[in-house]
């Protein structure tokens, strides 16, 4: 069941990338940014990791931390934040509670057949780790912005 606004987020523990583990807890005080995609080195998750590297010293200077997660192994993280540069976490869920968790593994639909897989989701959560705003489906084009826009909004 997806989870909503006001809510608060369910605390996770994730190996994340270059051999870290990162805790939700160890966020508080900060603004967070959750992104929630599919899978590495793909098209559309390549294009929203980079806009969100590009704007990265702008969600620094507003307090908010950015964290991407996809069911990928941490070592396909590794080399995918490698390839791009990215300079954000990126944690690993493969067991897919966590993103079951936040509402995102979800039942999709490609040419007829169904199967199970993240639906590009980002949460912006405040210094309380409380939900403050849900972009469902996320469209990649002009969204990192968005999110930086509310995150700078966001006391």
């Amino acid at each position: 069941m997806p989870l909503a606004q006001g809510e608060h987020a369910p605390d996770f523990t994730l190996p994340g990338s270059g051999g870290k583990t990162l805790a939700l807890a160890e966020q508080a005080g900060h603004k967070i940014v959750l992104y929630f995609y599919p899978k590495d080195d793909t098209s559309g998750c390549t294009l929203e990791a980079q806009a969100f590297n590009a704007s990265l010293a702008d969600f620094t200077a507003a307090d908010t931390v950015v964290i991407g997660v996809s069911p990928d192994p941490v070592k396909s993280h590794d080399k995918f934040a490698a390839k791009y540069d990215l300079a954000f976490p990126l944690v690993s869920d493969e067991s897919k509670a966590m993103l079951e968790a936040y509402g995102v593994w979800v039942e999709k639909s490609m040419y007829g057949r169904k199967y199970m897989g993240v639906e590009r989701t980002t949460m912006l959560l405040d210094r309380e780790g409380r939900i403050v705003r849900i972009w469902p489906k996320v469209k990649v084009p002009g969204h990192a912005a968005e999110v930086l826009e509310a995150a700078r909004a966001l006391s």
